[in-house]
């Protein structure tokens, strides 16, 4: 018992100085494209977010960590979406959605290296790429002549690689260039908006815009956008979701704290085989846990029997089936019209009729004051149908 206080000890002593260290040493430069706007390394997009009042001083600033169809509504009003990431790629919905969002006097701008395959195909559009030396530098440049057309920003780190190879110049506004003459800022009217296409993310990012030849590039490029009331700036593709993850990203993020932790395991990892092998006991045998699924179900069925609350429950069932819906087919649900039960029946395989005959039911139930047994069993088989014919 006294050598293993002692390999504690020393074991503990370690780490703690580890830690120490790894927190002092000058940590190296992270020069991975991530374009997130709360970090400081070269290619996020702190400083750009956080000066973004400075382009629009009128605009409320809204940043967003949801796909675009959570967050697209035709109903809004002099608005600007902003997206900055190494990729997008939309489905048709959303795809729609940002027609609509755009036709109605909105501004989408996207400054992607690749603009995912749907978009690619709809305007007829094909980004390539050159690799040009890492170190050499670049330069591109506006065609606007109210924008000085000579002027050039410059920039290295392969910044300004990415064009557009392929246009459908009977509905593309060409707005920059780079030092070959290929597009890399490219402009689609719809409606009464704008979409804008930008080849070059980097030159969005902190490291661009601390270069003196190049900081102006891209508040002069946002400067396209037609006084916004509001920007909304997303994360979604830059960081993913905001559920997704768990509380041991932290630690993976962190180079010292990952090596703390992996060290930590590992000398647990020593620690129990050491206790094996000087204090191994009989193992005892452990009778296997009961599935106690069945008898909780049992349970929650019986308070709900007991309690008579019909309404209740066909709220969750509503609840629930809803989710299923926005989860599985990414169907907005917050009005259940006639456009949505075409859109469920397109999205699910499903008959009109029936469609019809299902969300007219919740639409009924959901406004009922009361439920009785037969509503209830009502709503149980149309809903227990949609699983069958769905599966």
């Amino acid at each position: 018992m006294k050598d293993l206080k002692i390999y504690l000890s020393v074991a503990a002593v370690l780490l703690v100085i580890y830690i120490v260290v790894q927190f002092n040493k000058p940590q190296a430069t992270d020069w991975s494209a991530s374009y997130i706007n709360t970090q400081k390394a070269p290619f996020g997009t702190y400083i750009l977010y956080n000066q973004i009042k400075d382009v629009f001083p009128k605009a409320a600033i809204s940043p967003r960590r949801q796909p675009p169809f959570e967050v697209l509504d035709d109903k809004q009003k002099r608005t600007a979406y902003i997206i900055i990431c190494n990729r997008v790629q939309f489905s048709e919905i959303e795809y729609d959605l940002i027609k609509n969002y755009v036709s109605a006097g909105n501004d989408m701008f996207i400054a992607a290296e690749d603009f995912g395959t749907l978009l690619k195909d709809n305007l007829n559009i094909k980004s390539n790429d050159f690799f040009g030396e890492y170190n050499k530098t670049e330069y591109v440049s506006f065609v606007n002549p109210a924008l000085n057309p000579e002027r050039q920003y410059y920039v290295d780190k392969q910044a300004v690689d990415s064009y557009f190879a392929e246009l459908d110049t009977a509905k593309t506004i060409v707005l920059g260039v780079n030092n070959d003459g290929l597009a890399n800022f490219i402009q689609y009217k719809m409606g009464k908006g704008s979409l804008f296409l930008a080849a070059n993310p980097k030159l969005f990012t902190n490291y661009s815009l601390l270069k003196p030849q190049a900081a102006q590039y891209a508040p002069t490029a946002l400067a396209y956008l037609k006084n916004p009331k509001e920007v909304i700036w997303d994360e979604y593709y830059s960081q993913g979701s905001a559920n997704e993850g768990s509380p041991m990203r932290v630690f993976f993020n962190n180079p010292a704290l990952r090596w703390a932790y992996y060290i930590a395991l590992v000398s647990m990892l020593i620690y129990v085989v050491y206790g094996i092998k000087r204090r191994q006991r009989a193992i005892p045998v452990i009778e296997p846990l009961k599935n106690s699924t069945l008898d909780f179900v049992n349970v929650v069925g019986q308070v709900y029997y007991e309690q008579r609350d019909n309404q209740n429950i066909a709220e969750k069932k509503i609840l629930y089936f809803l989710i299923l819906l926005r989860d599985r087919y990414q169907l907005k649900t917050n009005k259940l019209d006639n456009e949505f039960i075409t859109a469920l029946a397109q999205k699910t395989g499903l008959e009109t009729a029936y469609a019809k005959e299902l969300v007219n039911y919740i639409n009924y139930i959901a406004h009922q004051p009361h439920v009785n047994d037969y509503e209830l069993l009502e709503l149980n088989k149309l809903i227990e149908k949609f699983h069958t014919l769905s599966a």
